[in-house]
């Protein structure tokens, strides 16, 4: 009941959202018409847009208020994300279209629009937190077991900002060596009559049913009195760390990490973001850019325009990574890593890796779907091969398309490896970067690469 209310909630305030930057549109035009503030544009075309730009925010950035453990700060981190997105949408076709726009009319229509969302998600949450904690909608929950567990689950209930009120544990008095936090209710045995007697509405067994089966006989007895029982298994006795549970059919299965682009809508997504990426690119930078920077390296040194290197892709698969030439022809390419003082650049090719358009080539590479716009960055063979020995997690990366930056390129780790702690910190914000994709942590990096590059970056040579 309270997930159909959080879903109709949910559908409601993006059904407002459309109406407000709909009508503040009107009111605002209408308002500025009466003082010719207003130029003779098509105004229908920026309507048209800002909605567009609306959806996709809302769309890219997620809506996560489908949860009984409703967060303030979730919702306001979301909606400045949704926010934030629309801007940048909205500035981006000001700049490219060729019609001027009123900026009083810009700065109402989103000054308004902005309150609007901001005022109706705070409402929206205050409203929500009112009913998750009225008598009538609070759930009293008990916990069979008194463990490890059952401290740990206690203590996530009552942290989240949830309608369920925690009770107590149930467990034999033999059991428990210590004083509790929490009162320890009674044995096992009784725990389905204390349910009944004081409206308890869910149960939380910690307990293993294989060490104890007189579970299945709990549980049938309180569905019988129309009270939910719950298992929590405790997985941290196959692998210290979280995990992850997905259903084939009616078959659970344990993963030991999420993987967003497993989905295959995800990875459509991507792939679409990438096509479209790339092809801008290829189409208004590469077809003059390559030619000019083709001559420049031609004139500097001989050999050829482009250095084609076999390097480790998705699955393992290798493929011909696509580079500006940086170097003088040399023997070591496939072999020796760049230094900070090497001496086999040239002079345009330090311009061309401090400025990283030596990499612009692989914007074929994403393309032709060997690589993507964001990802781990690919490693020579005879380094995946070194390093895979060196770190343990090393070939998880590899569950991903390489990138033309990432996530640990973007936090500063770039440039030579030099000891193991630097590999290892790479290799752990690649794999949380596979943990936590998103369509917007993509935009994010995207940004962050171009801002390192105009700001210029020590580890960048």
């Amino acid at each position: 009941m309270l997930n159909r209310y959080l879903k109709i909630c949910s559908i409601q305030l993006i059904a407002l959202d459309f109406i407000c930057l709909n009508v503040l549109f009107f009111l605002s035009s209408s308002w500025l018409q009466r003082y010719d503030r207003m130029q003779d544009i098509n105004v229908d075309v920026f309507l048209v847009v800002s909605n567009l730009s609306w959806m996709v925010a809302l769309y890219t950035t997620g809506i996560y208020f489908l949860s009984q453990q409703l967060s303030f700060e979730r919702i306001a981190r979301k909606t400045i994300q949704s926010i934030l997105l629309y801007l940048l949408l909205l500035l981006l076709f000001l700049f490219l279209s060729k019609q001027l726009y009123s900026r009083l009319f810009i700065l109402i229509y989103c000054t308004g629009f902005i309150m609007m969302v901001l005022l109706g998600r705070w409402v929206f949450y205050r409203v929500t937190s009112h009913i998750l904690h009225r008598s009538g909608v609070e759930k009293k929950v008990v916990i069979l077991g008194y463990n490890e567990l059952s401290k740990e689950l206690a203590g996530k209930l009552l942290e989240d900002n949830s309608n369920l009120k925690f009770e107590g544990y149930f467990e034999e008095y033999n059991n428990v060596h210590e004083l509790s936090y929490y009162p320890v209710i009674g044995n096992l045995e009784a725990c389905v009559p204390y349910a009944q007697s004081n409206n308890i509405r869910e149960i939380y067994s910690t307990l293993s049913p294989e060490k104890f089966p007189y579970l299945y006989t709990l549980a049938r007895e309180a569905e019988l009195n129309l009270i939910h029982f719950r298992f929590v298994p405790d997985f941290k006795l196959f692998v210290n760390r979280q995990i992850f549970v997905d259903y084939f059919n009616n078959i659970p299965i344990i993963s030991l990490r999420a993987e967003p682009l497993d989905d295959i809508a995800n990875r459509i997504r991507k792939r679409v973001f990438d096509m479209v990426f790339s092809s801008l690119v290829i189409l208004f930078i590469l077809t003059w850019l390559i030619p000019l920077l083709a001559l420049l390296i031609k004139l500097e040194s001989a050999g050829p325009v482009f250095f084609i290197q076999y390097r480790t892709g998705r699955n393992n698969q290798n493929f011909p990574c696509l580079k500006l030439r940086s170097m003088y022809v040399n023997n070591d390419a496939n072999s020796k890593q760049a230094t900070r003082h090497d001496s086999r650049f040239t002079r345009i090719g330090r311009l061309l890796r401090k400025t990283n358009l030596d990499e612009m080539p692989q914007f074929l590479n994403v393309w032709m779907g060997q690589m993507s716009i964001v990802g781990p960055r690919p490693h020579m063979l005879r380094h995946t091969e070194e390093y895979s020995r060196v770190i343990q997690q090393y070939m998880i990366r590899h569950f991903l398309k390489p990138g033309i930056t990432g996530w640990a390129q973007v936090s500063g780790l770039r440039g030579e490896i030099t000891d193991e702690s630097h590999l290892r910190r790479r290799i752990e914000h690649d794999i949380w970067y596979m943990e936590n994709w998103s369509v917007y942590l993509d935009l994010r990096i995207i940004f962050l690469t171009i801002r390192n590059t105009v700001r210029g970056e020590e580890n960048a040579f």
